[in-house]
């Protein structure tokens, strides 16, 4: 069994000073947390796989394309893979379970 928590992946995240972190890697999928704080910017590329979006905390929207919707705790959504997507517009810190499927980097 593979189990994990996430006061201790974020303290991982925070230690290791980066916003985004790894936790569980199989073939088939990817998990990892990300943290953007208010008013940050999201770097992020369009991937090769899906992702999914579980939004544990914050406020703040997501642009995927060109469409913009407002994110906050217990949003779900779907970036396919190959769209354009960001966070913008934080207001609150985002926690942000991230879910790729296959797990990120197989399908580059």
């Amino acid at each position: 069994m593979q189990a994990f928590e996430l006061s201790a992946i974020d303290r991982r995240r925070l230690r290791d000073a980066k916003s985004y972190v790894e936790f569980l890697r199989v073939p088939a999928l990817s998990i990892g947390l990300y943290v953007l704080p208010p008013g940050g910017v999201d770097p992020q590329k369009p991937h090769a796989e899906d992702e999914v979006y579980y939004v544990i905390r914050g406020q703040g929207m997501i642009r995927i394309g060109d469409e913009d919707r407002e994110v906050r705790a217990g949003s779900v959504v779907l970036a396919p893979a190959k769209m354009p997507h960001r966070f913008h517009s934080i207001t609150e810190e985002l926690q942000i379970l991230v879910f790729f499927a296959p797990a990120e980097g197989t399908n580059a």
